[in-house]
C-alpha cells in the first residue's frame, strides 16, 4: 500500500512548528526519524492531513550535562546515544541498552524522542526512562510544562503528549559512583521486539541496595516497575533468601499481557527471571 496524501512542512523553529500543529490540530503528525511512522502512513494505519518535519529544529537537539542533570535533546538518535561519551559517563544504563534496540540502520535514524512520545511497551527508552526517574520537557502552545517518566506513560501507545505539544528534551540526574544497573531483554532473535526485558537501577553499598528501581517491558500496556519488589529489597543485604522473595513479590504483583506468541506465564516467569539475574548483577 501507499500513504494517503498529505501536506508537508519543514520549520526552522519550534515557535513555528508549534504553530503548525495548533493550525492543524489533531490532524497533523510530526517526523524525524520516521522508523515508526512511515510504515503507519503506508499501512494507512494513520492518514495525517500535513506531516510536520522537526529535523530542522536546534531546540530538540544535542546531549549536554546542565549542572546534576544530563539533557538529551528530542532529536538525538540512538546511535548518536550508544557513541556519547556523556551517556556512558552519566548514564551508562542507555549505553547498555542500545544495542537491544533493533539494527544499525533504525538506529542511525530512529530517535529517542521519537520512542518515547510513541510509548511502545516493547520499546527500551520508556522503560529506561522510567528506570532512570526521567523528566519530560514539553513545548506547547502556553509555553514549557515537565512531566515525570511515571506520569508520561499512560497507556498502550498512549502518552500524556497533547496533540498541540511537541516533547523537547529528557533531563536524568548525573550518576553517581555508588549506582548500580542492570539491562537486558529476552528476545528470539537479536533485533526483534523483546518478549520481556528490565532495565534496573540502585544505588550499592556492600551488599546493601537502596533506591532501587526495577522497571520491565514488553510484559504490559506501559513500561512497569515492581514497586513491592524494590520496596522489599531496598536498604537490606542482599542474600540469595532476598532474591528469591523479591522474585516472587515482582511475580505476583506485575500484572502482564500476553501476545501472539507468548501466555501470561510465560511472561510472569520470564519476569522473574531477569529479576534474579538483575539482583545478582547489581550485587556482584
Amino acid at each position: 500500500m501507499k500513504a494517503a496524501a498529505f501536506d508537508y512542512a519543514k520549520p526552522k523553529a519550534l515557535s513555528e512548528a508549534l504553530a503548525l500543529l495548533a493550525e492543524a490540530g489533531e490532524d497533523a503528525r510530526l517526523i524525524a526519524g520516521g522508523q515508526t511512522l512511515l510504515a503507519t502512513l503506508n499501512l494507512r494505519l494513520s492518514e495525517p492531513s500535513i506531516l510536520i518535519d522537526i529535523t530542522n529544529l536546534d531546540e530538540l537537539k544535542g546531549i549536554s550535562v546542565i549542572g546534576d542533570q544530563l539533557r538529551i535533546g528530542a532529536l538525538v538518535t540512538h546511535t548518536e546515544i550508544e557513541d556519547s561519551k556523556l551517556i556512558a559517563q552519566h548514564a551508562p544504563l542507555l549505553k547498555a541498552a542500545v544495542p537491544h534496540i533493533a539494527h544499525r540502520a533504525i538506529r542511525n535514524l530512529g530517535t529517542w524522542g521519537g520512542s518515547l512520545a510513541y510509548g511502545d511497551p516493547a520499546a527500551e527508552w520508556p522503560a529506561c526512562s522510567l528506570a532512570l526517574n526521567a523528566t519530560m520537557l514539553i513545548a506547547g502552545p502556553d509555553g514549557e510544562r515537565r512531566i515525570s517518566a511515571q506520569d508520561f506513560f499512560i497507556d498502550l501507545y498512549t502518552t500524556s503528549l497533547e496533540p498541540n505539544e511537541i516533547l523537547v528534551a529528557t533531563e536524568i540526574s548525573v550518576a553517581n559512583t555508588n549506582q548500580v544497573f542492570y539491562f537486558h531483554e529476552l528476545a528470539r532473535r537479536h533485533g526483534d521486539y523483546a518478549v520481556a526485558g528490565a532495565a534496573l537501577v540502585a544505588q550499592k553499598q556492600g551488599t546493601v541496595l537502596s533506591e532501587c528501581a526495577f522497571t520491565f517491558f514488553s510484559v504490559g500496556a506501559t513500561p512497569v516497575m515492581a514497586l513491592k519488589a524494590q520496596a522489599l529489597v531496598n536498604g537490606k543485604p542482599l542474600t540469595e533468601e532476598l532474591i528469591a522473595s523479591a522474585v516472587a513479590v515482582a511475580r505476583g504483583e506485575i500484572e502482564a499481557i500476553a501476545d501472539i506468541t507468548n501466555s501470561v506465564e510465560t511472561k510472569q516467569h520470564l519476569i522473574g527471571v531477569l529479576l534474579e539475574r538483575g539482583l545478582k548483577h547489581l550485587i556482584a
